[in-house]
């Protein structure tokens, strides 16, 4: 018998992935971090190019070493030891991918995926370019509105990734976004994705663990 935690985390869960459908969407739920990685593998194709978005939901998935394995392109441009010319370049091959794969700032209870951005090619990627996008959601990305979605990746999203990324942006010193000045600012293009794009195939994949941050 499922606890009332586990009961409303996948009630939550299946009500987004009924949200997501309705505007467009190809949506799916699924209870566990593996469930979701094997999805992953099943949805992208074999020795499709993939591009990576900036995303730890990604990096938590550990999918990029089987990837390889059989046979897929992996377009990251993350990275450490690549120069800002080549990750530039990258981050244009990724618009063009056989598949997109991303990780979302907040997805809202109506089935919104709100995103923020620091050089625009991960929500890019997202919107349009790529034959296939997929998207993972964790169970703590979920939230009532837009309104709670932006205050979430001011308190939450963008300072831990800057901390992550060792930026250093006022967000490091305060813990909240401080809609700073900076050259490093990493909140600089917010996207709305309010339906699915009418020429992009889009999954959104809920999980129902925490993924990202």
């Amino acid at each position: 018998m499922a606890t009332p935690k586990e009961w409303h985390v996948e009630t939550l869960g299946q009500k987004v992935v009924e949200a997501l459908q309705k505007n467009n969407f190809s949506a799916e739920y699924v209870s566990t971090v593996e469930e979701a990685r094997k999805r992953v593998l099943e949805l992208i194709p074999a020795e499709g190019s993939v591009g990576i978005g900036g995303s730890f939901t990604t990096a938590q998935l550990q999918i990029l070493d089987e990837l390889s394995r059989r046979g897929n392109l992996i377009l990251n441009h993350g990275i450490a030891a690549l120069s800002p010319e080549e990750k530039m370049e990258i981050r244009r091959k990724q618009l063009t991918s056989d598949c997109f794969l991303t990780g979302t700032n907040a997805v809202t209870l109506d089935g919104k995926l709100v995103n923020v951005d620091g050089v625009g090619n991960r929500v890019a990627s997202m919107i349009f370019g790529p034959k296939k996008v997929i998207v993972v959601a964790g169970i703590n990305k979920i939230v009532k509105d837009v309104d709670r979605a932006l205050e979430r990746i001011e308190l939450l999203a963008a300072p831990i990734n800057c901390k992550r990324l060792n930026i250093p942006n006022p967000c490091v010193k305060t813990g909240v976004c401080m809609d700073c000045n900076t050259s490093t600012r990493i909140c600089n293009v917010t996207t709305i994705i309010r339906k699915k794009p009418s020429q992009t195939d889009i999954t959104v994949i809920v999980v129902g663990e925490e993924l990202g941050f």
